[in-house]
């Protein structure tokens, strides 16, 4: 049985996966779902970035990381690397600089979800804050945002369709395809 069997060098996705990460007919699904995970960042971003504790001094974040590295009664971080981490961010002062970066991260993550530019990129950027804060020890409404922004990355070639990335992608490509854009570049040059 096995002998007569051809085995391609190139795995297919199961027709299911086919049909809801790649089918531009699902695009209005994942177009709700960016639309809500996009929402959700930009109004985390927008308590942050009009605060000055998070953009200024960064000591919201620096009470945030001083909070989950409490080890007594029982440690928030329950994993010591990890906690020595942000342990090794708060002796140097990184909070400063980082409280901004979390702040204006979730602004870009919100604007970029919401108009549907570089769908895939956005949603790894989010997923991995989603996945920094719960290793803080906030779980929060983390579990469900981290669950959908990794939906998102799988169906990244239509998530965008019904936004910006209909037109940049073409344009621009992937890195293993370049674009209509960075095609003629590299004709002229």
């Amino acid at each position: 049985m096995f002998s007569t069997m051809k085995m391609s060098s190139v795995a297919q996705d199961p027709p299911i996966a086919r049909f809801l990460f790649s089918d531009r007919r699902m695009a209005w699904l994942w177009t709700i779902v960016r639309l809500y995970l996009g929402y959700t960042w930009l109004d985390a971003a927008m308590h942050k970035v009009s605060n000055p504790a998070w953009v200024e001094s960064g000591l919201a974040l620096k009470g945030f990381w001083e909070r989950a590295i409490i080890v007594d009664p029982k440690p928030v971080v329950a994993f010591d690397w990890y906690r020595s981490f942000l342990q090794f961010l708060l002796e140097g002062g990184h909070y400063i600089w980082f409280a901004k970066l979390v702040a204006y991260g979730e602004l870009l993550i919100g604007v970029s979800l919401i108009l549907g530019a570089f769908v895939g990129m956005s949603a790894f950027f989010a997923a991995l804050m989603n996945w920094n804060f719960l290793m803080a020890g906030t779980v929060s409404t983390n579990p469900v945002l981290l669950l959908l922004a990794i939906v998102l990355i799988l169906a990244w070639k239509t998530a965008g369709w019904w936004g910006l990335d209909r037109i940049l992608l073409p344009g621009l490509g992937t890195p293993w395809q370049h674009g209509v854009a960075l095609q003629r570049v590299r004709s002229v040059g």
